[in-house]
């Protein structure tokens, strides 16, 4: 499909502003530098290219993200600006040039300086004394920090010397040094705590820690590499010098900033630091060149987002060759299959590499993977490795393109992917070992099986303890179990193991039952498995045990035997279908056994669900694991379906062979094409047995003959026609001939709730909704019937006002409700 301009710089800049969110506001890294800078370029380009797409909120010309709620906000006297990038020698040798023929001046100093991958900040000094902290924000505003900016012991409360100005903004970067870095994570490890992905988000998410004690603990250093507002007195004439001033006044200033000429001097500096690199104490991703006079600065002026006088020297991303030896699926937590290289082990910014992500099959095709092939592995930062390259003159003899697996490598269900979307998914929700924490923990949610007190610590250590393999052996959990599980995470805890449990075992006290246990091979989840399957006998001190939780745990495990159809089928975890799919298919069809066995095309007579959603339920209910899993439900864990039903009556209307084709996507029926064919031939078994030219005959163009001849020889789309046709039957045969329930007050209204309402929850306002025939909907549009808004109610109240849409108040609903109860 060809992209215009318009939506291609539409895509980019949706994409730059959610990296840029992620980074700048949350300290996530969402693309890799490279790739960031490669999709920023892309998008200054296309901009040039076409100055009537411009946009003055674009990220070529806005800077950071938005200040976080979270602190007071400030408002930058002076923008703090990003800078533009240099990748190549050739555009370092233009910056200079643009700079030369614009001041007319032959000879050219500049200050150059190490770009360190921290965090920018200003600091405001009055009188002396330091008042304020502040993050760059979106360059405009950004987040107070100050308190968490005084723990930091490279920054000066009260500058030293004399001749500041009466006002003086110094601006740097706060960054976490290697080895401080790598002494936090070291403690982190050794007590349990959470570790830091890397230098610069342990920099960042310390300032921005709520407590201050926090940011202490955690130690961070700054380097000044320049200045803000100065009010009340003068700088040096030129960047170098006012570096030395500020160094004088107590700031740290790097000692490899260096002030050289011309491009000559700028590559030069930029060899160096880049050989440098790997030792230095701090991370950097390249250099930073600021013509050194303020005059010529002055001179030069500015962009949209950045100084027209300095630039940027990017590092390239650190690459490296090697061979491709296996190429293999990685399932998720979620389900999500994705490819990974197996690659002969190579060094790649100091990390010995051995594993690379390829990250779809789509990028697979895109770059003629293959096992065998010599590929280029790149290693930004701390991301995970990724395959960017292949060397094609490498390529030995033999070699065949990858295609993705059709079944799951840890469960065997089909693996299967959505109609123009980029992932793989295994289908086997309910059954794959990769998936089943996150299916148990669906599957007990408050919204769907609603076991409360089963929460993800809990679910991890049964689950790697063997003990649930599935949501059914939730239904053979015992108390003993749960308190001996209740142990097991206490003793992470040695205090709390041992003013919890007596043991009479071993005799010298619980350290030693706790220490016995953490020597156990096979790490964290091995201890615990080993613990939870050879209990050693504790005296239970009852005061101290949490036996409450363990008989409320299993009091809500055997509530939730009892359930509604609609809430087991949310539990299931189908890709696709959540509460309100559930809530439909089992008002429509009222039965799990007729649900389970429905061949895909059967699920589209139920309004609002289209062919992508039917082939996931299709897919889903076609796995052995997963109907297994629900068998045991049914039998093992005695689940009870308590309002089953005949399937509806509105099931008959329009539902027939004809109809059937036509549901079933047969490539060129229409219903006209659908009632011909049936007419001509009969049922399904007729259709599927017809030559070319018995569908020619029924009415069929040629074309359209041969199209459907190749679908219906196509593996098992004849079998899945058939078994169609014959639940089709069963519908029938069960639905009742009319709509045996009366019409309620709000059928064919459409309401939506907005604002905190105070006599109801927002869930049993929509049950009492829904059972007076109103359907529910999350956004507000010219269909609405009505919306009820409660105290705080925001954008959707005041779409309904735009829109004359009736809007109700809790009163108003409390009233109609009475009057139909």
């Amino acid at each position: 499909m060809n992209v215009t301009p318009a939506e291609r710089i539409e895509a980019l800049r949706h994409q730059l502003a959610s990296a840029n969110a992620a980074y700048s506001e949350r300290d996530e890294l969402l693309i890799p530098d490279a790739d960031y800078d490669a999709l920023m370029r892309e998008l200054q380009g296309l901009e040039q290219a076409h100055p009537e797409l411009a946009a003055a909120d674009s990220p070529s010309s806005t800077v950071g993200g938005r200040p976080s709620s979270r602190f007071a906000e400030v408002t930058h006297a002076l923008p703090m600006l990003s800078l533009g990038n240099a990748f190549s020698d050739e555009e370092v040798a233009d910056f200079v040039r643009r700079i030369s023929e614009r001041l007319r001046r032959p000879a050219l100093h500049f200050s150059a300086e190490p770009k360190l991958d921290g965090l920018a900040i200003s600091l405001r000094f009055e009188d002396g004394h330091f008042v304020q902290g502040a993050t760059r924000g979106d360059g405009s505003k950004g987040e107070d920090v100050t308190a968490n900016l005084r723990q930091i012991r490279d920054i000066p409360h009260q500058l030293q010397g004399s001749g500041w100005p009466a006002v003086l903004e110094v601006r740097g970067e706060v960054y976490m040094a290697r080895a401080d870095f790598e002494a936090f994570n070291e403690r982190a490890r050794q007590q349990g705590g959470k570790v830091l992905a890397n230098p610069r988000n342990g920099a960042a998410g310390s300032l921005r820690q709520l407590d201050p004690k926090i940011s202490a603990q955690r130690r961070l250093s700054f380097f000044a590499y320049g200045t803000g507002q100065v009010e009340g007195g003068e700088l040096p004439d030129t960047h170098s010098q006012t570096l030395r001033q500020l160094h004088g006044w107590g700031f740290p200033v790097s000692d490899l900033c260096k002030v050289v000429s011309g491009t000559e001097g700028l590559l030069a500096y930029y060899r160096d630091i880049g050989a440098r690199r790997d030792g230095l104490a701090f991370d950097i991703d390249g250099v930073v060149y600021k013509l050194d006079d303020r005059e010529g600065q002055q001179a030069m002026g500015f962009v949209a987002r950045a100084p027209r006088w300095a630039i940027a020297h990017k590092f390239p991303a650190q690459e490296q060759s090697t061979t491709v030896e296996a190429i293999e699926i990685q399932i998720g937590r979620t389900g999500a299959a994705t490819p990974v290289a197996r690659l002969a082990p190579v060094a790649v910014a100091g990390v010995i590499v051995s594993n690379a992500t390829l990250h779809n099959a789509d990028q697979i095709a895109r770059l003629d993977v293959r096992v065998g092939d010599s590929v280029i592995v790149r290693r930004a930062g701390d991301v995970i490795p990724e395959v960017v390259s292949v060397i094609g003159d490498r390529r030995p003899a033999g070699t065949v393109p990858w295609t993705m697996p059709t079944v799951c490598p840890v469960c065997g269900s089909e693996i299967v992917r959505e109609e123009g979307a980029a992932a793989w998914r295994c289908s086997g929700e309910l059954s794959c070992p990769a998936q089943r924490k996150e299916a148990i923990a669906h599957f007990a949610s408050r919204r769907a099986m609603d076991i409360d007190g089963l929460g993800g610590k809990y679910i991890e250590t049964l689950v790697d303890a063997g003990i649930v393999r599935s949501v059914a052996d939730l239904y053979r959990l015992t108390r003993d179990t749960l308190l001996q599980l209740k142990l097991v995470l206490d003793a992470e805890d040695p205090s709390a193991l041992a003013a919890s449990y007596q043991p009479h075992l071993p005799p010298e006290g619980s350290s030693a039952v706790l220490n016995s246990a953490m020597k156990l091979d096979g790490g964290d989840a091995g201890w615990r498995a080993q613990a939870l399957a050879q209990p050693v006998a504790f005296t239970w001190n009852t005061k101290k045990i949490a036996t409450r939780w363990a008989d409320n745990l299993v009091a809500a495990i055997d509530a939730s035997r009892d359930a509604t159809l609609e809430r087991l089928l949310f539990a299931l975890g189908i890709e696709h279908v959540g509460e309100s799919t559930a809530k439909a298919l089992a008002q429509w069809y009222g039965e799990l056994e007729l649900i389970r066995h429905l061949p895909w095309p059967l699920f589209k007579r139920v309004p609002d669900i289209g062919g992508e959603v039917a082939r996931s339920l299709g897919h889903f209910f076609e796995q052995a694991g997963n109907q297994q899993a629900i068998d045991d439900l049914l039998q093992v864990g005695q689940v009870r379906i308590t309002d089953a039903h005949p399937p509806s009556a509105k099931l008959r209307e329009g539902l027939d062979s004809a109809q059937l084709l036509v549901e079933a996507e047969i490539p060129g029926i229409t219903r006209l094409r659908a009632e011909k064919l049936v007419a001509a031939l009969g049922n399904a078994q007729s259709v599927l047995d017809a030559e070319h030219g018995q569908l020619v005959n029924a009415g069929l163009p040629d074309e359209t003959a041969r199209a459907v001849a190749t679908w219906l020889d196509s593996e098992g789309h004849g079998e899945m026609l058939l078994k169609a046709e014959q639940a089709m039957r069963e519908i029938l045969q069960k639905a009742p001939t009319q709509v045996q329930q009366a019409a309620g007050p709000l059928d064919g209204q459409t309401a939506v709730l907005t604002g905190t309402l105070t006599a109801l929850t927002r869930d049993a306002a929509k049950e009492r909704l829904e059972a007076l025939g109103a359907k529910v909907a999350g956004s507000v549009s010219k269909k609405t019937s009505f919306v009820v808004a409660g105290t705080e109610a925001g954008s959707k109240l005041e779409k309904a006002q735009s829109l004359g849409v009736p809007v109700w108040d809790e009163d108003q609903l409390l009233a109609f409700l009475a009057t139909h109860e």
